[in-house]
């Protein structure tokens, strides 16, 4: 609503086509400019006399949103048209994005349909004399029993909150795919929410919410510091993947690792190396700890970083084509095995491991770390011994078959990440 207001009064009829603006990003642009004129309206009823925390509740920006969002509810026709044409623009630019991400969803849950479920759950509560009502006529939960604060469910003018969406939601969640457990995967600012959410659905009697989770991700910081997405201080993803692709460009090109590669596939090459750099990277980090992202540091070649990776991947795969042949032959060990012959093989092993102690722990670095070990193993092997200057055949085919075992390890690994690896790099 804060968004839609903005625009009607300042927007002028702008849109995603007539601007060029990604429709997402045209929609953030007026929730910064309601932030901006709602600070100005503080600032002036402070300067007539107001006390702050008064005109922060008074100033006329913010209640013309209030009732609007009180229209939305209600079904006004208007605010339903409005809202429906700048949803439209947000999620087609979110398409987008995900699309350049490399992300897909199963099923999308709207706050708009959960929050009704929500609020039916909040009023159950409140006549079965879990929540309890304000004079104002909000609804709230004691949670003080618990070591919590009280919790407001629904305002005094019974519009939904945040954790009357989320109760929707979770509760939506588990009737549609009767799931074991449920995931949030959100950061770490948020960990109160969630412990409140997960004992308001204890309290409301469902058996299942001792089985949600927040996996509290460590904020990831970026050189130019805290984003806040009120005042426009982001960096937006979609910059940011152009921003990485750029890099890509410029150090493989400075290496000179992408010579001999028609354009179409050094542009799909960069895209590659910059999302693998950029996943990778944050992946690699113990969720629940804060980090800095550092665009250049994660597309260097050597080192913990994605394009290592993707560069031995894409070198195990040259090997193999100039293997096809002993490939074709039945699988024969040699006499004596070389030790880092020995290390891979163990290593290998492992992997079946890392991957069920990763999903019992909530954490994808420890895969992405045991790829990297991985990759340096292979590395000592491939530089310690010959693959096909060796003394028997028997040993250079055992060498390509371990090679091509690595290889998938690697790219199986790494689409857990959910990052691709090239097949020529």
């Amino acid at each position: 609503c804060k968004s839609m207001l903005a625009w009607q009064r300042f927007g002028n009829g702008e849109t995603p086509e007539s601007s060029g603006i990604k429709g997402d990003k045209l929609v953030g642009k007026y929730y910064v400019l309601f932030d901006r004129e709602y600070k100005k309206e503080i600032e002036q009823l402070v300067a007539s006399g107001m006390d702050p925390k008064e005109a922060a509740k008074e100033a006329p920006i913010l209640k013309e949103a209030q009732e609007m969002l009180r229209a939305w509810e209600s079904g006004d026709e208007e605010v339903m048209q409005l809202w429906s044409t700048m949803n439209q623009w947000v999620y087609l630019g979110f398409d987008a994005t995900y699309e350049a991400l490399g992300v897909d969803f199963d099923k999308n849950y709207y706050e708009s349909e959960t929050y009704l479920l929500g609020k039916d759950e909040i009023l159950r509560g409140l006549q079965e004399g879990i929540f309890f009502q304000k004079e104002d006529g909000s609804v709230w939960a004691d949670l003080s029993e618990h070591g919590l604060d009280e919790k407001i469910l629904l305002r005094s003018d019974g519009t939904a909150v945040y954790m009357t969406q989320d109760i929707g939601t979770a509760i939506k969640r588990f009737h549609d795919f009767d799931i074991d457990r449920q995931i949030y995967t959100v950061g770490n600012e948020q960990d109160y929410h969630f412990k409140v959410l997960f004992l308001l659905l204890e309290k409301l009697g469902y058996d299942w919410a001792t089985n949600n989770y927040h996996l509290s991700y460590g904020m990831v910081d970026l050189p130019s510091g805290k984003m806040k997405s009120r005042e426009g201080t982001v960096v937006d993803a979609d910059d940011l993947i152009l921003e990485m692709e750029q890099t890509a460009k410029e150090i493989g090109e400075e290496l000179g690792k992408l010579e001999g590669f028609d354009d179409d596939y050094k542009k799909e090459l960069y895209h590659i190396i910059g999302l693998g750099a950029l996943k990778y990277f944050i992946l690699k980090v113990d969720p629940k700890k804060r980090m800095m992202f550092d665009p250049k540091e994660s597309v260097d070649f050597n080192g913990n970083t994605g394009p290592f990776i993707q560069y031995a991947y894409a070198r195990i795969q040259s090997i193999l084509r100039r293997g096809a042949e002993e490939l074709k032959v039945e699988p024969n060990f040699p006499k004596k095995l070389e030790d880092s012959e020995k290390d891979l093989i163990r290593q290998l092993h492992e992997f079946p491991a890392i991957i069920g102690q990763s999903a019992e722990e909530y954490s994808p670095a420890l895969v992405a770390n045991y790829i990297y070990d991985l990759v340096k193993a292979y590395n000592h092997f491939y530089q310690s011994i010959s693959i096909f200057q060796a003394e028997e055949e028997k040993t250079k085919e055992f060498r390509v078959r371990l090679s091509k075992f690595v290889g998938t390890a690697i790219k199986n690994g790494m689409w857990v990440l959910g990052i691709d690896v090239p097949e020529r790099m």
